[in-house]
């Protein structure tokens, strides 16, 4: 049976380590601020949203929220991100993602102050974290870290596999991992031999969006699989990129969904909030 990794557990001890730190930047006159910016009415995003304030109200973090309508007009929403920008007692800004049709995500995400954009989507801040001069991460692909960690998962010279491309995942997860020189294939909609490709894994990440994609055929037997999905199965139950119930018995670690990746992205957000809050304050 598979050592099922927390994520739980990981993220609890993250934020208590998070507050911790705010106490100590506040007992410095420091108070961490993070902003959020929702534009529409999008289920998701608004679960995800309260999420977050209610994260930074545990930790002790000063949080603004700017909800707007759907109608909002590119001009606007830049024009707020620049506000927000210059707002001494904003450290973070987060725009949620996806925005209605017809709003540009590439100027948003360009707009933010490099030093504020605490989901590091920046692409000053892709760039450093290419080459491993970072300042902050993207909040998922660090939590997956976070987890690999805690339960003592060695990467270097393993063979790592991530499933997925995205900006958001699958690109800085695979340059994490290969910062911990860990051997990084990273497979997507055109690789061919899709399952000998997983099957070499000795860590094997599935961030594809397709529920239960990942079969026990595709694991090989001893691996460590990080779920990244969040997915609803044909009975509209919660469940992942992969086939907990039969890639279970063959891993020797997975984490499972809910409760394994996706409590350690918020966490991971207080963290880069409480970094952005330290970095501006240095630079006064």
């Amino acid at each position: 049976m598979a050592k099922i990794i927390d994520g739980k557990a990981v993220s609890a001890a993250v934020r208590a380590g998070a507050k911790q730190e705010v106490e100590a930047l506040k007992a410095q006159g420091i108070q961490p601020g993070l902003a959020v910016v929702i534009v529409g009415d999008d289920p998701a995003s608004r679960v995800y949203v309260n999420n977050k304030k209610k994260a930074c109200a545990e930790i002790g973090i000063h949080s603004e929220e700017y909800a707007l309508p759907k109608e909002t007009t590119q001009e606007e929403l830049l024009d707020l991100v620049c506000r927000l920008n210059d707002k001494k007692d904003i450290n973070g800004i987060l725009v949620q993602l996806p925005l209605p049709k017809g709003l540009d995500e590439k100027e948003v995400i360009e707009t933010i102050s490099p030093l504020k954009d605490v989901d590091a989507f920046h692409p000053q801040n892709v760039g450093r974290i290419m080459i491993g001069d970072y300042h902050f991460l993207p909040c998922t692909p660090a939590g997956v870290m976070e987890l690999l960690k805690s339960a003592d998962v060695e990467i270097c010279g393993r063979d790592c596999v991530v499933i997925g491309r995205s900006n958001i995942v699958g690109k800085p997860m695979a340059m994490l991992l290969l910062h911990q020189s860990g051997t990084v294939t990273i497979c997507h909609s055109k690789t061919q031999n899709l399952k000998e490709v997983c099957r070499r894994a000795d860590i094997l990440v599935a961030a594809v969006g397709i529920p239960k994609f990942v079969t026990a055929d595709m694991v090989k037997p001893g691996a460590v699989v990080i779920d990244v999905g969040m997915d609803r199965d044909e009975n509209g139950k919660l469940c992942g990129d992969v086939d907990f119930q039969n890639v279970e018995p063959v891993a020797s670690a997975i984490t499972p969904v809910p409760g394994g990746v996706g409590p350690m992205t918020i966490a991971m957000l207080m963290k880069n909030t409480i970094r952005a809050a330290k970095l501006q304050n240095e630079k006064r």
